[in-house]
């Protein structure tokens, strides 16, 4: 699907998911069900991605596809792709992955004809923030005590290219 250097970005399998859980854990304060994983994964396959080295899961970004007021135009709707979690492990990160996984996510969220995706990220969370606006991510609202922790979270958007 794409290459960044010698790692290979391919869609995600039911055999994955325990790696992807495991990344999660170590890398993220957000946890989910494992149900959750697969439930994502047999809902929505071709925007469930991992970036993968000599056969190790080494990171993945898990999206939906929704349909619901747009965060980029006012009172419209649209077909939006949701970054539910994106994580790269340590010994990993700083090498393009999470650049990778996004703009494949994306190219996978247009086939599904997507217009825009949006994500929640963590107020504290400044590196991810960079990269996503690296992305051509913008900061359309904020969600009060959103994370368990009661941490807020940022509503991030950028339009998809069809």
């Amino acid at each position: 699907m794409a290459h960044v250097g010698e790692y290979s970005i391919r869609r995600c399998e039911a055999g994955d998911i325990p790696a992807v859980i495991q990344i999660n854990m170590t890398t993220l304060p957000e946890h989910y069900t494992d149900s959750f994983y697969y439930d994502i994964l047999n809902e929505f396959p071709e925007t469930f991605l991992v970036a993968e080295l000599n056969g190790e899961v080494v990171g993945y970004v898990m999206n939906r596809i929704e349909y619901g007021f747009s965060y980029l135009r006012r009172l419209g709707l649209a077909r939006r792709g949701h970054i539910v979690s994106i994580a790269v492990k340590d010994g990993h990160r700083g090498k393009g992955l999470g650049t990778a996984l996004m703009l494949t996510s994306h190219g996978e969220i247009a086939r599904k004809s997507a217009t825009e995706c949006y994500l929640e990220v963590r107020v504290s969370n400044e590196s991810a923030m960079r990269l996503y606006e690296k992305l051509g991510y913008k900061k359309t609202g904020s969600l009060e005590a959103y994370y368990r922790d009661g941490e807020a979270a940022f509503v991030m958007a950028t339009r998809i290219a069809q």
